[in-house]
């Protein structure tokens, strides 16, 4: 009776750790509903983008020079913080992709900065998948997630730079709680904050003496200061990347080579990014990134089967 009795002790014990983890734990990300109201196959042959003229600047120069830019389906639209890649083209789906997909769409980008401006400096267009205005933001109380199928060139077609080369995103909102100095005292002002954690594919060129060969490395945006988490290797090919965002505010990023669904295995990390705790999950979009000098076209990327998911 003594050893049965110890034996039933250990097994209250143990039960409070399990039911924590199934609470607050990892949700995969492709886990419950796909939300059809948003995300793309670029299976329809006619699909196509409208520029609507030169694109934003916002981030550099104030303008957003509207009407912005739109996929013909509207579930895409040009940042007007940072603009459109130069290149939103629908092509026939490389090989190795998603068993009968004849569709993907190639993201690639030449003038990243303000038009008619070259900079010389690395700067980013973006390519922003219309969520909260087809069916809002996701509650983080849903458990949301998303996933996408991205293609990566052999390194020989990688724009000849080391450096940050695409980036896969979410955009999540918080409320954030800041104390300001007034005349005669100070109060605490409540925010709504935007901020946007993801990935960053990292290209290390051969042709920079730091680096002996070519490689790629996923970076992973970020840590509770929002500094870039190094993960793992990038090889050219298909991957399936995703990210979910938990009930308890934190962001969880999933990748694995190939386009088979995600996995429990195939987590990375996760994170309370900026040390926020995330309230809703508005989109994801991607980053077309290069040298902006108007000779130098950034890496071509090609993605397919955008998806949002939520437990409900």
């Amino acid at each position: 009776m003594r050893s049965l009795h110890i034996l039933r002790i250990t097994c209250f014990v143990i039960a409070i750790p399990i039911f924590f983890v199934r609470v607050h734990g990892q949700v995969v990300p492709g886990t419950g509903i796909r939300h059809t109201r948003v995300g793309d196959d670029f299976e329809d042959e006619n699909w196509k983008w409208i520029p609507n003229g030169q694109k934003a600047s916002r981030e550099q120069d104030e303008r957003e020079r509207r009407p912005l830019g739109g996929s013909r389906n509207g579930r895409w639209f040009e940042s007007a913080k940072r603009g459109m890649p130069d290149v939103i083209e629908r092509i026939a789906t490389p090989a190795g992709g998603i068993v009968g997909s004849k569709g993907a769409l190639r993201l690639q980008t030449l003038n990243s900065g303000i038009p008619g401006r070259p900079s010389g400096k690395m700067e980013q267009d973006d390519f922003i998948m219309a969520c909260s205005s087809r069916m809002g933001g996701l509650d983080v109380s849903r458990s949301p997630s998303c996933t996408c199928r991205i293609w990566l060139p052999p390194f020989q077609n990688w724009e000849d730079r080391s450096g940050s080369h695409f980036g896969y995103r979410i955009d999540c909102k918080t409320t954030k709680t800041e104390k300001k100095k007034g005349f005669l005292f100070t109060r605490t002002v409540k925010e709504k904050e935007s901020y946007w954690p993801g990935y960053f594919f990292e290209f290390h060129s051969e042709t920079d003496p730091r680096y002996k060969e070519d490689e790629a490395v996923l970076l992973i945006r970020g840590n509770n200061t929002g500094h870039e988490v190094r993960s793992v290797k990038l090889t050219p090919g298909w991957w399936t990347f995703g990210m979910s965002v938990t009930p308890d505010g934190r962001v969880h990023y999933y990748a694995r080579q190939g386009v088979d669904d995600l996995r429990p295995s195939d987590h990375l990390y996760a994170s309370y990014p900026y040390s926020y705790s995330a309230e809703m999950f508005a989109t994801h979009f991607f980053n077309s990134v290069n040298k902006c000098d108007g000779r130098t076209w950034s890496t071509p990327f090609i993605i397919d089967d955008p998806a949002v998911f939520s437990l409900r």
